[in-house]
This record gives structure tokens, C-alpha cells and sequence, in this order.
């Protein structure tokens, strides 16, 4: 099993940054891709962004330009950081870990969030 645990979250005026971190802890071999999903009240959870072991990386249209993902696979840790926050960015992130398994398939896994607020 895989447990991830993410971190700063918090509130911040629009214009503002904000980097969170998400750990992975436990079985953790063979992440093959990690990154960040976002609900907010009323909608449906949804992806923000994604990178693979190998480095290749992918974005939703509206933080493209204003947040970047990183990880690092020695630590099994992907972080993302958020820059010109604007209060539509409000939300709680989740982390998101896919560990394969080949033929055997796939297991997905979620953290239990952490909660970003952007307003003056």
C-alpha cells in the first residue's frame, strides 16, 4: 500500500504563491505518475497536473504559465508550485499516485487533501 500526505495548503491573496508537497510513504515502488487534482464546492474533482517517472509533464489550460509541477524520485515526493494565485484557484488539492504493475495492472491512489484559499 501507498500512502500520500500532502502539505501547504493555506490561505493567500490573489497574486499570491503557494508551493504544496506531497509525500509518498510505504510500497512505494513503481510510481509511474503523480500529480494534482482540485474540487471545489459544488464541482466535480478535477486534474490540474501530471508527471511521469520519466519527466514528461501535462497541465490543464488554466494554470498553464502559472503553475509548475516537480518531483523528485528519489524521495517519492511531486511538488506544485502556484504562482498569481486567483480566487477561481480555490480548492482542495488532492495528491494522486499511479503505481503499475504490468499485466497485473494498475492501483491509484489519493491523499486526503489540503485546502488552498485565495482571497483578500
Amino acid at each position: 500500500q501507498v500512502q500520500l500526505v500532502e502539505s501547504g495548503g493555506g490561505l493567500v491573496q490573489p497574486g499570491g504563491s503557494l508551493r504544496l508537497s506531497c509525500a509518498a510513504s510505504g510500497s512505494s515502488f513503481r510510481l509511474n505518475a503523480m500529480g494534482w487534482y482540485r474540487q471545489a464546492p459544488g464541482k466535480e474533482r478535477a486534474l490540474v497536473a501530471i508527471i511521469t517517472s520519466g519527466g514528461s509533464i501535462d497541465y490543464v489550460d488554466s494554470v498553464k504559465g502559472r503553475f509548475t509541477i516537480s518531483r523528485d524520485n528519489a524521495k517519492n515526493t511531486v511538488y506544485l508550485q502556484m504562482n498569481s494565485l486567483k480566487p477561481e484557484d480555490t480548492a482542495v488539492y488532492y495528491c494522486n499516485a499511479i503505481q503499475s504493475f504490468g499485466e497485473d495492472g494498475d492501483r491509484n491512489y489519493w491523499g486526503k487533501g489540503t485546502l488552498v484559499t485565495v482571497s483578500s
